[in-house]
């Protein structure tokens, strides 16, 4: 799914940003070793060049701090827990996740794949579920995750997120949804034979809906 979260955007970019350094090295590279096969110069006396040496040690490690500079810079970014407007707790079972919603009387539910007979016309098979996950969009969001059972992992794509939920642990992250949608994931830890049939639905909704689907 296309992005949906400022981060995951900033993410999008860096991934960009790494292929086009891969892409610059591959070509020239690959045009070095080409011309390799026609080269005809020999040299009796070469033993070692300290010019082309210190250019071959030098300019490698000024492209990996192009690479590892906006790396750091988005790894801080993504841990930054700003002031959040809802909290949703989420712990994983074997084989499907519970949530909390903590800030409003306690809310609570289970959240089950839909079987593929049971199935409606439109339903996406092996991700959609009996209870989605309902979020006001243009608000920071935290979620607490952890597991009852076994390590799992809250994973969702669209919104550059995915945290760990260890049994005995609570693990938090933040997200802002900047579009209403349905955004789908899956646990990605092997957790278990049916690990990839624990899948997560966000519908993510204007705020005056919310408050009304919480009411």
């Amino acid at each position: 799914q296309d992005s949906a979260s400022p981060l995951m955007e900033q993410l999008i970019f860096f991934h960009d940003h790494a292929l086009l350094i891969l892409v610059m090295i591959t070509v020239l590279v690959g045009y070095l070793m080409f011309m390799l096969f026609f080269n005809s110069y020999i040299n009796r006396f070469l033993l070692h060049g300290q010019l082309i040496e210190m250019i071959w040690t030098i300019l490698p490690a000024i492209i990996l701090l192009f690479i590892a500079l906006p790396s750091l810079r988005l790894l801080y970014l993504l841990d930054e827990i700003n002031e959040p407007s809802v909290t949703l707790k989420s712990i994983g079972h074997q084989w499907y996740w519970s949530y909390e919603y903590s800030d409003f009387n306690n809310i609570e539910f289970d959240s089950y794949m839909i079987p593929t007979n049971e199935l409606a016309t439109d339903g996406f098979r092996l991700l959609d579920v009996d209870n989605r996950v309902v979020l006001p969009m243009n608000s920071q969001i935290r979620i607490l995750v952890t597991a009852a059972d076994v390590i799992h992992s809250w994973t969702i794509p669209a919104l550059g997120v995915k945290v760990d939920g260890t049994p005995g642990r609570l693990n938090q992250t933040n997200f802002f949804i900047n579009r209403p949608g349905l955004f789908f994931g899956q646990c990605s830890e092997i957790c278990g034979a049916n690990h990839s049939f624990m899948p997560i639905v966000i519908e993510s909704v204007p705020v005056n809906y919310f408050i009304k689907w919480i009411s």
